[in-house]
């Protein structure tokens, strides 16, 4: 094959995002727990005007109440770390961190259920007298809602026989619950309590907790070239009732400000028959009439929370393709918005890539680098795709070594980012995808494999698939963590 037909095209190396731990984009930093250690939390000042004191409330088997306790006072005091030394800083206590002491509930709120499963509820399979105990809870929790600010839930591991059943997820059940109720919840299993590294596990806990109570550890910084009122929307399908016949395709809309935040979420119920179930199983889609339901909820509540100002331009992000009535469906819906952009962003391609560097032997050009490629690398395919390396080398991110690899195993693949509707430099539909890779608050990583708009998403769209009696409603995605 003939050299200049066959070689790739050039590659561009994108900027790590940074994130902003104050409204004046000051306070910025690329790892955000080390954006936390010096800057503190984004809200830390207006949250303990809410609240000043994270009250926990605790739902557990009796013999899980000492270990619960146990969990709180590891958070509030200070760790050294003891794995990702070139990542995680040190822990430096609760209070410390976000400016407000963790404390425990009124007594009165707290439930304790009995250690035997079978002694749950009046009756029933194990999953049903779990779901009864939780509803309890929630119903009990409901009446004294000025009492505390997130509940933790421990299901522990002798109870797997009731975490799921046909059609019965005990997780996501619980969640369904508490999102109904408005009460965040904090599910505990018992590897929390035998972790190891206490440092890793306060930081994870605290970061959850303060999120589900309602605050902002970080936000993106406005990343260069995009437009200013720009909003971002990810779209998740998921198969309700039996996948062979896919009847019933549920949809979540999840949306989000242009610097992450607002995260609020509609779920979604099609309404169209499923004309082909062979091919929806493979590729979830919505009719046009559906799409543009969909996407005339999502604009609405983007326009509460914004006093009625129109976005400048939306860019909406799911992991499939999209099909031409979706795209009318989309267009239809969002007319009055300047640009409008659609992205398929998938995970599951085998693309590789090995960074080369000058071959230090002679005659030799180049060779493989002891660091793999850059994160933020991304190669332009065709004039509508790219791949775009999200996972890789992170040297800003580190603490002193040069070379910050999450996970530090494999070779790092990318992203494959198809456009299919809209226009401009894919480099910022590229660094857009980077950025957004660092907007999950339910963990204490730099950087999520796929972008929050899809694992959100993908996530919310499961939890309405496995609990039918979510109200079609918009929720605020603190409540699903």
């Amino acid at each position: 094959m003939d050299y200049l037909s066959s070689r790739m095209p050039p590659f561009s190396l994108l900027a790590e995002p940074e994130l902003t731990f104050n409204s004046e984009n000051t306070a910025l930093e690329v790892n955000p727990l080390r954006g936390l250690s010096r800057f503190g939390a984004y809200n830390s000042s207006s949250f303990a005007a809410y609240t000043p004191e994270l009250r926990v409330a605790i739902v557990a088997p009796a013999e899980g109440w000492s270990k619960i306790r146990g969990l709180v006072e590891t958070i509030r005091a200070n760790h050294a770390p003891g794995d990702r030394p070139n990542y995680v800083p040190p822990f430096p206590g609760f209070e410390k961190l976000f400016d407000v002491p963790i404390v425990a509930a009124p007594k009165g709120v707290h439930i304790k259920w009995p250690d035997d499963l079978m002694a749950l509820g009046r009756g029933g399979a194990p999953h049903e007298r779990l779901l009864a105990a939780m509803s309890a809870a929630m119903l009990h929790l409901n009446t004294m809602h000025d009492q505390f600010d997130v509940v933790m839930v421990h299901l522990p591991d002798k109870w797997q026989v009731a975490f799921t059943a046909a059609g019965f997820d005990a997780h996501d059940a619980l969640k369904a619950l508490g999102a109904q109720y408005a009460i965040p919840t904090q599910v505990v299993n018992d590897r929390v309590f035998a972790f190891k590294f206490k440092a890793s596990l306060a930081w994870r806990l605290s970061i959850a907790l303060f999120v589900k109570a309602g605050g902002v550890p970080w936000k993106l910084a406005p990343l260069n070239g995009v437009p200013d009122g720009t909003a971002y929307v990810g779209l998740a399908y998921a198969l309700r009732g039996d996948p062979r016949a896919a009847q019933f395709v549920t949809c979540c809309s999840q949306v989000f400000d242009a610097d992450g935040g607002g995260m609020q979420f509609v779920a979604f119920e099609a309404r169209d028959p499923v004309a082909d179930p062979r091919e929806v199983r493979s590729n979830p889609f919505l009719s046009r009439s559906d799409m543009r339901a969909v996407m005339a909820r999502s604009l609405n509540l983007y326009l509460k929370r914004n006093g009625g100002r129109l976005p400048q331009r939306l860019v909406i992000h799911k992991t499939t393709s999209f099909k031409e009535e979706e795209l009318r469906g989309v267009f239809d819906a969002l007319s009055t918005v300047k640009e409008v952009e659609c992205l398929e962003i998938g995970s599951r391609g085998t693309w590789r890539g090995v960074w080369l560097v000058e071959g230090r032997s002679q005659g030799v050009r180049s060779e493989a680098d002891k660091a793999p490629v850059p994160r933020g690398a991304m190669l332009q395919r065709t004039g509508n795709s790219a791949l775009v390396w999200v996972a890789g080398n992170a040297p800003t991110a580190g603490l002193g070594n040069p070379l910050f690899f999450q996970g530090g195993k494999s070779i790092p693949k990318p992203l494959s980012i198809i456009r299919h509707a809209g226009s401009g430099p894919l480099e910022i539909s590229a660094l857009e995808t980077v950025g957004l890779t660092k907007m999950d608050w339910n963990n204490d990583a730099l950087y999520d494999p796929v972008p929050v708009t899809i694992r959100y998403s993908q996530k919310l769209a499961r939890t309405i698939a496995n609990v039918p009696g979510l109200p079609g409603n918009h929720y605020p995605y603190r409540m699903f963590m």
